[in-house]
């Protein structure tokens, strides 16, 4: 595999992976953003810097998160075993916690008084706001009205954790628009507050610092898969991607292994129509959005297209540059999940293995169904769980529990 591949060799002094990333802004916010930049650079190898974190992971968040053999789920399949690397079960529910711990600790030696974020499914929002509380600082999170309704009881949880709740209600009241206005906010005063965004998205060093804090995921299942199995590697690697963080937090410690095929599932929604979905890799094209390049969902004038999952966490029309990058040279293979696969993935995961996936992570499981169906018993598959279901469990049920006897 080319030596390009390595983390620590990606992205460039400029931010690029391949022709996507970059920064796209205004030169007075640029400098500031260099200013960000400057800083992750020099507290990424500071001792103290990754003590502090390291300490935080361990005891706060309860790392490692274990990975687990789905022995009834396998077994009832009859093909590939699986395996999930339990991102559920860290302190908030999901993987949001790793880098919004380092991204809090990031704006603390910067001196700033506030985080700023978006936030879809409520998870980076509630991640974030645990680190503000923790570390001592503001938070503000928007979301839009929709994801409000949809997803409430996180927005519970970010209230309790002292997080100020901003309603976004232009456009299709989602992600995007959460995105937009949280840079809007960010821009009213960049100089006190940092912006702790949610994914591996964004302009130069976000993609970077987020993939650096989300890729403890991957380092701890390679050792742990060994441990559980006898085996060096897994077959497979699976997990879902909107913007992409917990995709890339399994996928780079396995990207230079040409044995190991890597599937990153994109939400098909339901059906291939513009609004129906949001498969960036599978239907969009080179473009740009938030002040960086990548794949991009887009109309004729370059404009984002609306877009559509049943999983909040989902819904961007544009997708990580370091995926844009892996995709232009087919090392993951980018594929679909439904609406509906998803949903019967969930219930499947609750009713064989007592453990209730997030709709984002069930999109993965969906895939991992499908794919060890089609393998031998001796093949293995190893799945990012990034999220538990309880923030899920009151739409799913009130939606689609009467076709599963709720």
């Amino acid at each position: 595999m080319n030596d390009v591949l390595k983390a620590d060799l990606m992205p460039n002094k400029d931010g690029y992976f391949g022709n996507y990333g970059g920064s796209f802004l205004p030169p007075d916010l640029q400098k500031l953003i260099d200013d960000i930049t400057e800083a992750y650079l020099k507290l990424k190898d500071d001792p103290d810097f990754k003590a502090e974190l390291n300490y935080l992971l361990k005891y706060y968040v309860g790392r490692p998160s274990p990975v687990y053999f789905a022995k009834n789920l396998s077994k009832n399949i009859g093909g590939a075993n699986i395996y999930l690397k339990r991102e559920d079960l860290n302190h908030t529910g999901a993987h949001k916690i790793n880098h919004t711990l380092g991204e809090a600790l990031v704006a603390k030696h910067m001196c700033k008084k506030k985080i700023i974020a978006e936030t879809g499914a409520g998870q980076h929002g509630v991640a974030l706001a645990t680190a503000a509380a923790l570390i001592g600082l503001e938070c503000d999170i928007y979301m839009g009205e929709v994801d409000i309704e949809k997803e409430y009881p996180n927005v519970l949880r970010m209230k309790a954790l002292g997080a100020n709740i901003i309603p976004v209600k232009s456009g299709l009241r989602t992600l995007k628009e959460a995105v937009d206005e949280a840079f809007m906010g960010y821009l009213k005063d960049p100089v006190t507050q940092l912006y702790a965004i949610g994914s591996v998205v964004g302009p130069h060093p976000f993609p970077m610092m987020v993939r650096d804090f989300q890729k403890i995921v991957g380092e701890e299942a390679r050792v742990q898969f060994a441990e559980l199995t006898g085996k060096k590697l897994p077959d497979n690697l699976v997990a879902c991607v909107g913007g992409g963080s917990n995709s890339i937090g399994l996928f780079t410690a396995f990207l230079d292994d040409e044995s190991v095929n890597i599937y990153g599932v994109e939400p098909i929604g339901v059906g291939n129509k513009v609004g129906e979905h949001a498969a960036t890799l599978t239907f969009g094209k080179p473009g740009m959005i938030h002040g960086f390049k990548c794949y991009l969902l887009q109309d004729e004038a370059g404009q984002p297209s609306p877009v559509y999952s049943v999983a909040s966490g989902l819904d961007y029309p544009g997708v990580g540059p370091q995926h844009s990058y892996l995709f232009d040279i087919k090392r993951v293979n980018y594929v679909t999940a439904s609406d509906d696969e998803a949903v019967d993935a969930f219930f499947r995961l609750s009713r064989e293995e007592g453990i209730i996936p997030a709709l984002e992570s069930s999109h993965a499981v969906a895939y991992a169904i499908k794919l060890a169906g089609k393998l031998a018993n001796s093949k293995t598959i190893l799945v990012n769980l990034s999220g538990r279901g309880d923030k899920d469990i009151e739409f799913v049920i009130k939606k689609y529990g009467h076709k599963y006897g709720i």
